[in-house]
């Protein structure tokens, strides 16, 4: 059964990758911009490494090839996954989630 949550109900999204960097920010930065355009403000968005992730975590965003470890660290949470570092549909599908107020549900399965 697929993790969920209400997009209401997501304060902070965690876009986690391998070391912290490069290429991660760059899709941080991307979503920040995707989300303020969709005129979404209430959600912060932080960038993390994959093994540094808060055990609270309700919501991660990662590269497809880490998802099994950023389960394995925080089993509960809600994980997206893309393939693309830029303009990856899940992005524009996770910023459709928070404007129209729906569930969002792990892709990571």
């Amino acid at each position: 059964m697929a993790i969920s949550i209400l997009a209401g109900n997501v304060k902070t999204i965690i876009l986690a990758c391998e070391a912290g960097m490069g290429s991660s920010l760059m899709s941080v930065n991307a979503l920040k911009k995707k989300m303020k355009a969709a005129g979404v403000t209430t959600v912060q968005i932080v960038h993390s490494s994959v093994r540094s992730v808060p055990k609270d975590t309700q919501l991660i965003v990662v590269h497809k090839g880490l998802a099994k470890t950023a389960r394995s660290i925080v089993p509960g949470a809600v994980i997206v996954t893309f393939s693309q570092f830029l303009n990856d549909p899940a992005f524009d599908k996770l910023v459709q989630a928070f404007v129209e107020g729906k569930e969002i549900v792990s892709t990571d399965a």
